[in-house]
């Protein structure tokens, strides 16, 4: 079995110096493609800037990138080959308009940038799955996470979502923990509590597992 992993943040340049950013660190995408090397996949890891060493299992291949560009251009050309795809980067939705060769100077009391949209990796790829494929998106969310977690479900083609909340202790950006709810087509919620997130990981690819197996079976 083939897995594409996408994981980390993006960075969006303003100038040499300058970018948008959020703050991913990769952990949970890096924990994920590990399990899943571990489970006897062929692991792609396409990875945003991180300060992570590489994955050191050998099915594990490691890509990195900087931008959304550069990693919807290497996600586009590993995903007709790949059996599972997992989208857990946190992708800037917006990039600068313009990027400056040179430093911009402080002048003036504001500084008004114009953002315009990236591609939104995980729906543009969903509009090319195939039925034998299966896709697992990430939600991270503040409000409505639930209602906000079941349109990323149908509107990006996914098979299953993992919910964060940033209202949850120890959970999301930075941590080595995460509490996640897992939620499928069928409406159905497996909720994991606070947990280390290699052991998540571990339990999230025997869940893909069992419900991929599932579904080919129907």
């Amino acid at each position: 079995m083939r897995v594409l992993i996408t994981a980390g943040p993006t960075y969006e340049p303003l100038d040499p110096v300058r970018f948008i950013g959020n703050r991913s660190t990769g952990k949970m995408g890096y924990a994920l493609a590990a399990a899943f090397a571990a489970a006897g996949a062929q692991v792609d890891l396409i990875s945003g800037p991180s300060a992570l060493p590489a994955p050191a299992h050998p099915a594990v291949q490691l890509t990195r990138v900087e931008t959304a560009a550069e990693m919807y251009a290497a996600a586009a050309a590993g995903a007709p080959t790949a059996d599972v795809w997992v989208f857990a980067a946190a992708v800037a939705d917006y990039r600068p308009a313009q990027v400056a060769a040179e430093k911009i100077k402080k002048a003036g009391d504001t500084l008004t940038l114009e953002l315009v949209k990236n591609v939104d990796i995980a729906a543009t790829l969903g509009q090319t799955k195939r039925a034998e494929q299966f896709a697992v998106g990430f939600a991270l969310e503040t409000t409505n996470e639930l209602a906000h977690a079941q349109g990323k479900l149908h509107r990006k083609n996914f098979d299953l979502v993992v919910l964060n909340s940033l209202r949850d202790a120890g959970a999301g950006f930075g941590h080595d923990t995460n509490k996640v709810s897992v939620l499928d087509r069928a409406g159905q919620v497996v909720t994991f509590e606070l947990m280390a997130k290699t052991d998540l990981a571990t339990e999230l690819v025997r869940l893909v597992f069992a419900r991929r197996t599932d579904r080919i079976n129907i």
